[in-house]
């Protein structure tokens, strides 16, 4: 442990990693992905239908900003529909994010941390490509 607690100042950002299972689940991964961008100012990233970088799974990525973690994290919680979700803070450190400091909603899976670097630039905050016209 360290000697002082880390600042909550060091999240630039939030990715949430929704992974699926292409030939079974993908339908389901779909109307979350609707639902989400119908209810929340998120960034929805690219489908990616198969492995990529440190994933062993099928999936794509929803990066927010830290004001929507509270709102966001709990409505996955109750919604998530079986799917297993990564939350994960981005820092400068995206090995220790996706490894030591996420959470999991629904069954956790392998994530590759020798694929990831111990290092990188501080992720500004998304910009959001969505309009959300529902409540949440």
């Amino acid at each position: 442990m360290s000697a002082a607690p880390r600042p909550i100042s060091e999240i630039a950002s939030f990715h949430a990693h929704i992974y699926y299972d292409p030939a079974t689940s993908r339908s389901d991964a779909e109307r979350l992905r609707a639902w989400m961008a119908e209810r929340f100012s998120v960034t929805l990233g690219r489908w990616h239908d198969v492995k990529v970088g440190p994933h062993d799974q099928a999936m794509y990525q929803v990066a927010f900003a830290p004001e929507l973690f509270a709102e966001l994290v709990p409505w996955l919680m109750l919604n998530h529909g079986g799917l297993s979700i990564l939350v994960h803070p981005n820092t400068t450190n995206p090995r220790r994010d996706h490894l030591v400091d996420p959470l999991w909603i629904g069954q956790p899976l392998a994530v590759h941390g020798n694929k990831l670097p111990e290092q990188a630039e501080r992720e500004p905050a998304p910009a959001p490509n969505t309009d959300p016209v529902a409540r949440a």
